[in-house]
């Protein structure tokens, strides 16, 4: 025969008996107003005036000093305990796997900006270098990106198209055919670098009035819809290089039209050589990447793709003249050693400041998602505040050293994480072996063929347009932000990168309203002899006993249950 039970924790008493069920009495204080009022009374006399309270809020202590200089400056909270033994071996490897795409990136991307290829080397090293400092994340890879590099080059093309710089050739009739490229590319690295400027100082500025939350309104299908948009963008704009014809390089609304209507009107002039050597690297660096997928628990690290492109094009360039006998257009001259520092053309900034908020906006939210993405996988917590503050800094330094804009890298930030990458030494060991490049072997890569460039991009936009997949799983889930996806693809498709961010945002913010103001509650009722809800417009057994629940909760002064659209119950 059992003995009786009895049992208390906060306020619930249960009591079990040999011969009946387990019972529970729930003790809980009744509160009236003026006990509440008392109580509301006594915390307002305790309260601290608004002047003591902003005194504390600026008082300065060596607590507070140490907590801010740790705040501004993350490596110092982690490189004191950094465990040599455990991870230096790790971020060298990655850091070295990292670098040899970085390299080819750096070059490619470099296109995507309307600027010549030595540009997209310098915005490989100074913000790498500078986020190893002032960023929070351990694994994400900042440095080029393809759809911030796309943003830039449209911006440089609408400032300083090919008709402002004319070469004047004697004896010609076509005068306006021919264009003074060392003039132009001058201008657009002027234009790059003023928009980078104008990025570093927004993200920074937000950053430190704590905007890191507007990250929240940028949400998944919104990001994921716009970067798809802009993966078509990037590769109807390689089209070109992949065929070796020239065409005029388009910017604005229908751009994308405008920019495949003259590629495949001038298709007959294509170069076969360019074509083959680019259908050929796509092939291969597309087997590589397959490769690296299919057995990435296996290979210790992943097969460099990039970089092999690069160096077996480089070497079948240079030995076969394909510049000079089969008009191969290549990188061309690569000057060694960094710029001195230079201010920006600041006559440049009023045409610039709203592409500059687009610029600014899309690449903080790349670098959170990511950031965060990692940041959960591998157990720590990323300061979305921090992250604009760096990539402000990133963006406003490096672009005294003629950089352009940057944000971080999905395919990168994979290779630094799969590689075993532990913290952004890994980053910083990177950026090193593009300042090498850079300062002693960048000549090596003047026969680099820009087909070769072009089948670099188009693979790797392939992770891009897989996110075509999120179409009918959206449709399966929620109707509502298949239409955000499809607005934001649609919009920044025809409309231009730009334009299509700020029609997804406002759309993205109306269905907020919509879902607001047309949420569904419904009143539950008690389903007798069981611990059950059920809607009483639903369900006619529930709907006939509603008048005696209504009566049992009033004389047990319990609130009506209702539950909304989102889920909550109150």
């Amino acid at each position: 025969m059992s003995l009786p039970v009895d049992m208390e924790q906060d306020g619930a008493v249960a009591r079990e008996d040999a011969d009946s069920t387990l019972m529970y009495r729930i003790e809980r204080p009744v509160y009236n107003e003026t006990s509440i009022r008392s109580q509301l009374l006594s915390r307002k006399n305790n309260s601290t005036t608004f002047r003591e309270r902003l005194a504390n809020h600026f008082r300065c202590s060596s607590a507070r000093a140490k907590a801010v200089a740790l705040s501004s400056l993350p490596i110092l909270t982690w490189l004191p305990s950094y465990p040599v033994k455990q991870y230096l071996f790790s971020d060298v490897v990655s850091g070295l796997s990292t670098a040899v795409v970085q390299l080819p990136q750096g070059l490619a991307y470099a296109m995507l900006a309307a600027v010549p290829p030595v540009y997209g080397l310098y915005s490989s090293f100074y913000p790498v270098l500078l986020y190893t400092f002032f960023g929070t994340s351990r694994h994400i890879s900042v440095g080029t990106f393809a759809v911030i590099s796309l943003m830039i080059g449209g911006v440089a093309l609408r400032e300083a198209p090919d008709s402002m710089f004319p070469l004047l050739p004697a004896n010609a009739s076509n005068v306006s055919a021919v264009v003074d490229t060392e003039a132009r590319d001058a201008r657009r690295v002027q234009v790059a670098v003023m928009l980078t400027t104008l990025v570093g100082i927004i993200q920074f500025v937000f950053g430190l009035l704590r905007f890191g939350f507007v990250a929240i309104y940028l949400t998944e299908p919104l990001v994921r819809g716009f970067t798809t948009a802009a993966a078509v963008h990037v590769f109807i704009s390689q089209i070109k290089y992949l065929l070796g014809v020239k065409t005029q390089r388009f910017s604005g609304p229908l751009a994308i039209i405008y920019s495949a209507k003259a590629v495949f009107t001038d298709i007959t002039s294509t170069n076969v050589v360019s074509l083959i050597l680019g259908l050929v690297c796509i092939i291969v660096l597309y087997f590589v990447k397959d490769m690296n997928e299919r057995f990435k628990k296996k290979l210790p690290i992943p097969i460099p793709g990039e970089i092999i492109i690069v160096m077996v094009s480089t070497g079948v360039s240079y030995g076969l003249s394909l510049s000079a006998d089969h008009k191969v257009d290549v990188v061309g001259y690569i000057p060694s050693g960094l710029l001195p520092p230079a201010a920006p053309d600041f006559s440049l900034l009023p045409n610039l400041i709203t592409d500059s908020f687009a610029v600014a906006i899309v690449g903080f939210s790349m670098d959170i998602s990511l950031a965060k993405t990692f940041a959960l996988k591998h157990g720590y917590s990323v300061d979305g505040n921090q992250e604009l503050i760096a990539l402000g800094l990133c963006n406003f330094i490096s672009s005294f050293f003629q950089t352009f804009a940057i944000s971080c890298s999905m395919s990168r930030s994979l290779v630094q994480e799969s590689t075993g990458g532990k913290t952004q030494i890994a980053g910083l060991l990177a950026s090193l072996m593009v300042l090498l490049v850079v300062v002693a072997v960048g000549f090596v890569f003047q026969p680099l063929p820009q087909t070769a460039l072009a089948a670099i991009i188009m693979v790797n936009l392939l992770g891009m347009f897989k996110q075509f997949r999120d179409i009918p799983n959206l449709w399966r889930t929620t109707k509502i932000e298949l239409v955000i996806w499809l607005v934001a693809f649609i919009a920044s498709v025809l409309l231009g990168l730009d334009f299509g961010l700020l029609v997804a945002i406002v759309f993205a913010i109306l269905t907020v309203i919509y879902r607001t103001q047309s949420s569904k509650s419904a009143v539950l009722g008690y389903v007798p002899g069981t611990g059950l809800y059920c809607d009483v417009d639903e369900y006619e057994e529930v709907s006939l006993r509603v008048l005696d629940l209504l009566k049992s909760l009033h004389k047990n002064a319990v609130s009506l249950v209702v539950v909304q659209e989102s889920g909550s119950v109150s």
